[in-house]
């Protein structure tokens, strides 16, 4: 794999978490829900995990907060480099490209909290699945189109 598909699956990644994070907004304004706080958590076990210290009070309160979404960032464009590996630079259909980025980055996030403590899927009402499942949904659509838009055309195929 050429460095450039490395980056253009990290571009398709970057992509992907701004969309994720669009529509998780969009969520909160439609439903008037809080922003979840699985972020900041995540960030605050992750430095626990590697003896990290993060200050006491509030200046550690808002490294977490800062943290916490560098951390999603981290993974959407991780994933979108994973995928560039698996995609070995090809185009793939978007139906198949959106299940394998958006459920591939939406396994690592919710596996990554559920191995750190912070949330147990099996405790998850419907709602909780809901408001998981489209904001990753919109990763996979995002990343794949940007993928799949960053890959030159099969030869023999015009523009």
């Amino acid at each position: 794999m050429r460095a450039a598909g490395l980056a253009d699956g990290a571009i398709a990644g970057a992509v992907g978490s701004t969309a994720l994070n669009v529509v998780s907004y969009l969520d909160m304004v439609v439903r008037a829900r809080p922003a979840s706080s699985t972020p900041e958590r995540s960030a605050g076990r992750v430095a626990e995990v590697a003896h990290v210290g993060l200050g006491s009070g509030d200046r550690a309160a808002n490294r977490r907060s800062g943290l916490g979404p560098l951390l999603g960032y981290g993974i959407g464009v991780a994933a979108g480099v994973g995928y560039a590996l698996l995609a070995r630079g090809r185009r793939m259909p978007l139906p198949l490209a959106v299940g394998v980025l958006g459920g591939g980055v939406m396994t690592m996030s919710d596996g990554s909290m559920t191995l750190l403590g912070v949330t147990d899927p099996r405790t998850w009402r419907r709602s909780d699945w809901l408001a998981d499942i489209v904001p990753h949904l919109a990763y996979g659509v995002a990343a794949a189109a940007t993928w799949n838009r960053l890959r030159p055309p099969a030869s023999g195929r015009g523009c």
